[in-house]
């Protein structure tokens, strides 16, 4: 790493802004022919092909369908640059003319819509824009750049799929990972937070058995539906009254399925849970109470057979090195001023990407971009309705910004893996 300043800012910022708009239309693309997890054929190909044309040594089908590049440019550190690329079974309702009207299927066999509503398409585009402005650089750097477009981050299991296809056995490992997350934060703006920032996720598939038959006998039947409305109920006590109120977690029943007819009492009900939380004591406390309430309920009802907890996903904390944190922040701060660089404290959502850093055994730095109107946001902000005027990542209406977004995006990375790789020069 070089101790002279990178005085190349201001020139990798131009030519962000100029790919940017080159590289619109391949976002307007992807938006609107957005694939769900482990489905992403079609946004590999594209990827493989554009970062293949870069010069990048390409490994395409890594984890199902990861794809990673690769450019060796001499001795020195190797940086990893990481973007996802699924979409989520959400309808789109922005009322943009590349809108998505993809649909796809649910890994329960489900025709579903599709649309990018948690900004991986931003991701891609920017990761893409960053490949090729860091080509062009050859000449200002040493190293390897590795830049990876990973799977199913919204499934739980892409980061993990790409690592156990012996993904460091097919492409370098890294000696730092660098990643960012599209936000409603200001477009323009990027937010880093040293340590843990990003919390772990458990998600659970709970399934009710009761007894089944007509509607017009309920004595005759032990109704699931009932315990599995009970539960939801129940299951919200236990961050409002079982957690600190200094500990960080929040318990979210995101499905519930029951039932075919309005007439039949069904056999079985199902729920799915989701927890977020910060420290193993917290994580265990919430777990624990969760079992004990959905078994309690199920005993409640009457219930012949106990309930069946399925643990479906999981996702560690994200933990951001502190000192390659401050460094990457101070990069930012002297680039984009310091005032459109901001803490964004803890994030209660989850990332997978740690795992790519935690594989590798190498630090991690991981930040949000803004992608939201600034205009907008200072209303809602002054409103004090950011929550009901802002809509936010997995929203039918989440629609980021291309410029400066993208712009932004794509001088973040580049400047981060150029502060790393060795070699960088001092001018132009």
């Amino acid at each position: 790493m070089t101790d002279q300043p990178i005085a190349t800012a201001a020139l990798v910022q131009q030519e962000a802004a100029s790919l940017a708009v080159s590289l619109a239309p391949v976002y307007q693309d992807l938006h609107a022919n957005p694939e769900l997890s482990f489905a992403e054929h079609r946004t590999a190909a594209l990827v493989a092909d554009r970062i293949t044309g870069l010069g990048y040594g390409v490994a395409t089908g890594i984890g199902g369908t990861g794809v990673v590049g690769v450019l060796e440019n001499g001795e020195g550190p190797t940086v990893l640059l990481r973007a996802d690329m699924d979409g989520l079974p959400v309808l789109e309702e922005t009322g943009l003319d590349y809108a998505s009207v993809a649909r796809g299927v649910d890994p329960e066999g489900n025709d579903v819509p599709v649309m990018h509503a948690c900004g991986h398409d931003v991701h891609v585009t920017c990761l893409l824009g960053a490949a090729e402005l860091l080509a062009a650089r050859r000449d200002t750097w040493s190293g390897t750049l590795v830049v990876l477009f990973q799977p199913a981050e919204e499934a739980g299991g892409g980061a993990q799929a790409m690592v156990d296809d012996d993904l460091y056995a097919r492409v370098p490992k890294p000696d730092i990972v660098f990643g960012q997350h599209v936000g409603p934060l200001p477009a323009g703006v990027v937010g880093t937070h040293a340590g843990p920032s990003f919390a772990a996720t458990d998600a659970y598939r709970v399934t009710f058995h009761g007894r089944g038959g007509h509607g017009s006998r309920p004595q005759s039947t032990i109704d699931p539906i009932v315990m599995a409305a009970s539960a939801v109920v129940r299951l919200q006590s236990i961050v409002s009254r079982e957690v600190a109120g200094t500990d960080t977690a929040v318990l979210t029943v995101g499905t519930m399925h029951a039932g075919t007819k309005n007439n039949i009492i069904p056999d079985t009900a199902q729920i799915g849970v989701n927890i977020r939380s910060y420290e193993p004591h917290v994580r265990d406390r919430v777990v624990g109470s969760m079992e004990r309430i959905i078994r309690a309920e199920a005993a409640a009802s009457g219930a012949e057979r106990e309930p069946v907890i399925e643990h479906t996903e999981a996702f560690p904390v994200l933990v951001n090195d502190p000192a390659a944190t401050g460094a990457v922040t101070a990069v930012f701060a002297d680039a984009f001023g310091a005032n459109r660089v901001v803490d964004p404290g803890l994030v209660t959502g989850s990332e997978d990407v740690g795992m790519l850093a935690t594989a590798a055994d190498a630090p991690i730095v991981y930040w949000i971009l803004g992608g939201a109107d600034p205009q907008a946001f200072a209303a809602a902000y002054a409103s004090g309705r950011m929550e009901q005027d802002l809509p936010g990542n997995h929203s039918s209406k989440f629609a980021p910004l291309i410029h400066p977004t993208l712009d932004t995006g794509i001088a973040a990375l580049s400047l981060a893996a150029l502060s790393r790789l060795a070699g960088t020069a001092a001018t132009a």
